[in-house]
């Protein structure tokens, strides 16, 4: 009954309200412009990262973009109709923003659980930061502390090596002197044998700086053995009992003095472990195909869970000041350049057992 009537403007409804009007306009106008930006904007970004977003998402935000503006034309068309009654035109601009809401709505549904995710690790992220920035931050102090070691050792091994050399040479005179008693003799030979066990160990701890040496046959028995005249006095100090027990073939390819170098880390901090006087530390040897297997289990107090997560971590000790927090992150590194392995596979509160696998042929040689 009312088609007969001409549809009238906004304007008119409004009772031709100067203010009322220009509010309306200047406001939807505003709406209009803003939802056109935002949509230029997302446009800009899918057209600028279609290298690295995928193309589902692409599509997504185009279509989005899109939503966006049909949104805006609806308030561009308010600002039309407050003059001119074009209102089949504004009803078909509804029609098509409705069919972009709920084909953004269907999209958005479908993908709820992925920007949940999203948005999940990225908050984990970012909490974990500040954590990360930490061990970024002990990571460079540590290798400043490696780089100031390696240049203090080798100025310690310069200058230590002289006055041994000196005092070896006195030592030899004494005992070729023909005024020298037997009893002398005998003290000047075991002070001898002293100042020969520094300058091994002093070269031992260095070997690991040196570069450019040839792998050779080692025997890790042999070595152990060695080790085990190192330990003597730290062993009969407290009276502790160190078995060495060997099954196979125990021969490897290494770097001279680094199987040493890592038995004599092990095998001391195993001494050291044990508070208790009368216990023992078993190293034990299995030699198989591949490799030798090496069990090192002392009869100590175990490792604190606190410290076993960095264990092998440059600058760590449990020493105090008697440690340098250097030697298992140089077992570490020395097992790792031959393709071998060391952790830890027992702890408790009656000992600890580290294991070491050694292959029989060096790394850069199977190569």
């Amino acid at each position: 009954m009312f088609s007969h009537i001409p549809l009238m403007p906004h304007a008119v409804c409004w009772r031709s309200d100067p203010q009322l009007i220009w509010t309306m306009v200047i406001a939807n106008s505003i709406t209009a412009l803003a939802y056109l930006s935002v949509c230029l904007t997302l446009l800009y970004l899918v057209r600028h990262t279609r290298r690295v977003i995928a193309r589902d998402w692409a599509y997504f935000a185009t279509g989005f973009a899109l939503f966006i503006v049909a949104c805006g034309s609806t308030h561009l068309m308010e600002v039309v109709t407050t003059w001119v009654p074009f209102f089949w035109i504004d009803a078909s601009t509804n029609i098509i923003t409705a069919l972009l809401s709920a084909w953004v709505a269907v999209q958005l549904i479908r993908r709820v659980r992925t920007v949940g995710d999203s948005i999940n690790d990225y908050a984990a992220r970012l909490a974990n930061k500040e954590q990360e920035q930490r061990q970024m931050q002990e990571s460079l102090m540590a290798a400043q502390k490696l780089e100031e070691w390696s240049r203090l050792s080798a100025m310690v091994a310069h200058e230590v090596a002289n006055p041994l050399d000196a005092i070896q040479n006195l030592l030899y005179l004494i005992r070729n002197d023909e005024a020298a008693t037997p009893e002398i003799n005998r003290w000047a030979s075991a002070a001898e044998e002293e100042a020969s066990r520094v300058i091994t160990i002093s070269r031992s701890t260095l070997d690991f700086f040196r570069k450019g040496t040839q792998p050779e046959s080692v025997s890790l028995y042999e070595a152990a053995e060695s080790v085990r005249s190192l330990l003597k006095s730290l062993l009969q100090k407290q009276q502790l009992n160190l078995d060495l027990i060997a099954s196979g073939d125990t021969t490897v390819q290494a770097l001279p003095g680094e199987p040493r170098q890592v038995l004599l880390n092990l095998m001391r901090n195993a001494c050291e472990a044990i508070p208790e006087r009368g216990r023992k530390v078993i190293v034990a040897f299995n030699g198989q195909l591949e490799g030798v297997e090496v069990l090192i289990t002392d009869q100590g107090t175990g490792i604190p869970p606190t410290v076993l997560a960095n264990l092998f971590s440059f600058g760590l000790t449990t020493k105090g000041v008697q440690g340098n927090g250097m030697g298992l992150w140089a077992v570490l590194q020395i097992m790792q350049r031959h393709g071998g392995s060391v952790e830890v596979i027992e702890t408790s509160a009656s000992g600890t057992t580290f294991r070491l696998w050694w292959p029989r042929k060096y790394a850069s040689a199977s190569k």
